[in-house]
């Protein structure tokens, strides 16, 4: 049994519903399940209530559990709420536990990370980190121009500086948490830290990572906005 912590998230949802696609049996946890209905309904799929701040009702949920996926908001709490996860699936006998890092693209197993392998890394991921890249860097300029291309509607990049983004977001009810925290990633980004390549993601699946023209052309509908963004 996968559980997927996160799972009415984008990342999370995408999971659990192609784990289910695939047949294998997976465990949404899930703070409200009214707002998993979507994934209810999907077979092979358990949805189980449970809080990450509240450890207490983490203990149904991990029971029975080998792996899991570990994904959380990211909020000033983020550190105390995942470890109490690791904890109790520690606790609970989980074999494995899978923490996704969006602002880094990073997997890791919760074990003691060390460099991706050179090779296949088959039935081998314990304490592996994995930086998850497309197969090329893009300025955000580059990115408007493929995202034009494949909507066939003009796009541009303003290239706004960061004070005035931060300003407006706090002027909009952004939590200064969340206005700082990414104003600081962005501020990493601008450094060009995000700027390598990794073959990551072709040694593990066996095939080259989907290009942003792939990804654009298979989304331009929901960029014309003539569909809704995938949701749970």
């Amino acid at each position: 049994m996968i559980l997927v912590t996160g799972a009415t998230g984008l990342t999370g949802g995408a999971l659990v519903r192609r784990l289910s696609a695939a047949g294998v049996p997976v465990r949404a946890l899930v703070r409200s399940p009214t707002r998993a209905e979507g994934l209810a309904t999907l077979p092979e799929v358990e949805v189980v209530e449970g809080d990450m701040a509240r450890p207490a009702t983490l203990t149904q949920a991990l029971h029975g559990v080998d792996r899991a996926m570990l994904i959380s908001s990211a909020d000033p709490a983020m550190l105390e709420v995942q470890s109490n996860f690791i904890d109790a699936a520690a606790q609970a006998g989980v074999g494995h536990v899978v923490k996704l890092t969006p602002g880094s693209r990073r997997s890791t197993s919760a074990t003691s990370p060390r460099s991706p392998p050179t090779s296949s890394p088959a039935r081998g991921h314990q304490g592996a980190v994995y930086p998850l890249t497309g197969p090329e860097a893009l300025s955000m300029a580059e990115v408007a121009e493929k995202l034009s291309a494949a909507t066939g509607k003009t796009i541009q990049y303003v290239n706004v500086a960061p004070e005035q983004v931060t300003s407006a977001q706090l002027a909009a009810g952004m939590p200064p948490f969340t206005a700082e925290a990414l104003a600081e990633l962005f501020a990493e980004r601008r450094k060009g830290k995000e700027a390598q390549v990794s073959p990551v993601v072709q040694t593990i699946l066996g095939r080259p990572a989907t290009s942003f023209d792939q990804f654009a052309v298979r989304h331009a509908a929901v960029f014309r906005g003539e569909q809704p963004a995938p949701h749970v």
